[in-house]
């Protein structure tokens, strides 16, 4: 490995422990270097807290040691002033003269203007080492500032037969349990990692899910549900108003403590409206949790970036078909738990 690629492989491990913590701002890392030694480092640790290059700066004993370093950093320092001051008009009055950037932000108040504030002040910038891994690292980001929509999960448990749940008619009859405890923790573990969480009508009637993390640690999603007619009963979970709560509908509701109701158009694209006031609000990843029409409505309209697809050791022989899909993954991997259940990731 290149001793350029060794510090921005630092970079990315530190932003790593920002996971499921800073959204919707990206995770980064920053390392100080000083004449082939790190003297310095630091991460972005939650939303609203200094930034990675603050804590970096902050963390290198001797502050003379700055005007001989490079500061590695796997995002393009900000220039703007948001929640903290920004980061390139600290690393120009400590006078770093040599930062090396994994990739530029996608963030139109960012976007190139970090660097070019720093070259304009006389800094040296070297950009695109490990870009590939830094925009793999903050896909979320990156996809939800790029195509102006959160970043789309889609996730659904089946038989091995492919049903993903008996015929049912009404929430009486209990729907199949497809999940292990190994990989019930993996679901809410995801779960923990977004920022909201959607399911449509049938499933809200039918399961009455909470939506909300229970088998891992870490701060419940946005909950978020279709609910055209305002069917869902007042006493079912998604309304309690434990957790913030967006119900996307056709009829006009008072907001509750925590419950929003966001009237849209159903005569127009239900999903485009959805994902847009998502968008707006911030949101920047997604984890559609069903039914199977919602989706494949997903699947039908390409707008999904993951799939994750858990097979249960048995068969239905009959039931709700589980979605289908054609799209060849740029990756895949299969978890085998000791109780021969499977998740795919695609």
């Amino acid at each position: 490995m290149e001793i350029e690629d060794k510090y921005m492989a630092r970079c990315i491990a530190l932003a790593r422990h920002g996971r499921g913590k800073v959204s919707p701002n990206p995770m980064v890392g920053a390392v100080v270097v000083c004449r082939g030694e790190i003297i310095g480092e630091g991460y972005h640790r939650k939303f609203g807290e200094a930034h990675a290059e603050v804590n970096a700066v902050a963390s290198v004993s001797n502050e003379a040691l700055l005007a001989e370093s490079t500061l590695y950093v796997n995002l393009e320092p900000c220039s703007h002033y948001g929640r903290t001051p920004p980061c390139t008009e600290l690393i120009i009055r400590k006078h770093i003269p040599r930062v090396v950037v994994a990739c530029s932000d996608p963030y139109p108040e960012v976007s190139g203007r970090g660097i070019r504030r720093l070259r304009e002040a006389g800094v040296e910038v070297s950009t695109g080492i490990l870009e590939k891994e830094a925009h793999l690292l903050n896909k979320v980001f990156i996809t939800s500032h790029t195509c102006k929509r959160p970043y789309i999960y889609l996730k659904w448990a089946q038989s091995a037969d492919g049903f993903i749940d008996r015929l049912r008619t009404d929430a009486s009859v209990l729907p199949v349990a497809f999940s292990s405890p190994a990989s019930l923790q993996m679901v809410h573990r995801k779960r923990a990692e977004v920022a909201s969480i959607l399911v449509g009508t049938r499933t809200a009637l039918l399961d009455n899910p909470s939506l909300t993390v229970r088998h891992w640690y870490g701060a419940s999603p946005v909950r978020v549900v279709l609910d055209r007619n305002l069917r869902i009963p007042p006493h079912y979970h998604l309304l309690d108003d434990s957790v913030r709560t967006l119900v996307f509908t056709g009829m006009e509701r008072e907001n509750t403590l925590r419950t929003e109701y966001v009237r849209i158009d159903f005569g127009q694209d239900v999903l485009r409206q959805l994902l847009s006031h998502l968008y707006r609000l911030g949101l920047t990843s997604l984890l559609v949790e069903g039914g199977a029409c919602l989706l494949n409505h997903f699947l039908g309209e390409e707008l999904w970036d993951e799939l994750q697809i858990e097979t249960a050791p048995f068969c239905l022989g009959d039931g709700v078909k589980a979605p289908e899909f054609s799209a060849v993954p740029h990756r895949k991997f299969t978890v085998i738990h000791k109780d021969s259940h499977k998740i795919a990731y695609l």
